[in-house]
């Protein structure tokens, strides 16, 4: 008799989809129509749908009103990406990691201040800590993006800037946003 055949479990990735996973999830997702066409519009105001994303990550679809953002903000210990659907988004961003916890305000040096355009198709990875704002800066145009993060976030924490002064204004749970 011979011994029964063996086959091993698939492998799982305990530590998630990596920034570089979530981006290629982004990308795809934002180049496919239909996907994209599914979101409802509000010229006033940001819409967005969650959608499934890859290994247990949070992904959502997000539409953008002409002159919108998000603010200064970070996502905690979540990695995440994101890519432009349609039209152009900006994002101005921090090169330097911050603590995570334990101030209020921050006097940042020069030259930490990063920007870049992303026209469709683009799109941008980060990791935990990524400081940054998002931007739709036309004057006429709706922008549309898919964006993911893992682990599943936490919280986000929003900032207020003014010149080189980063200030903590407030902390935001997933039951503030779903």
């Amino acid at each position: 008799m011979s011994a029964p055949a063996f086959s091993p479990a698939p492998t799982v990735n305990s530590a998630g989809p990596t920034a570089a996973e979530l981006l290629a999830f982004a990308q795809r997702t934002a180049a496919d129509p239909d996907v994209v066409a599914s979101l409802p519009l509000d010229p006033e105001g940001r819409t967005w749908i969650r959608l499934d994303g890859p290994g247990g990550s949070e992904a959502w679809l997000i539409g953008w009103p002409p002159g919108t953002g998000t603010g200064w903000h970070d996502h905690a210990e979540s990695r995440g990406a994101f890519a432009t659907a349609r039209g152009r988004l900006t994002e101005h961003s921090l090169s330097v990691r911050l603590p995570s916890e334990g101030w209020q305000s921050l006097h940042l040096a020069s030259g930490v201040d990063r920007s870049r355009r992303l026209d469709a198709g683009a799109g941008r990875a980060f990791g935990e800590h990524h400081v940054h704002e998002v931007l739709n800066e036309s004057a006429t145009e709706h922008a549309i993006s898919v964006h993911a993060y893992y682990p599943p976030l936490p919280l986000i924490r929003r900032y207020s800037r003014s010149g080189p002064v980063l200030r903590l204004e407030q902390v935001e749970r997933p039951a503030d946003w779903q």
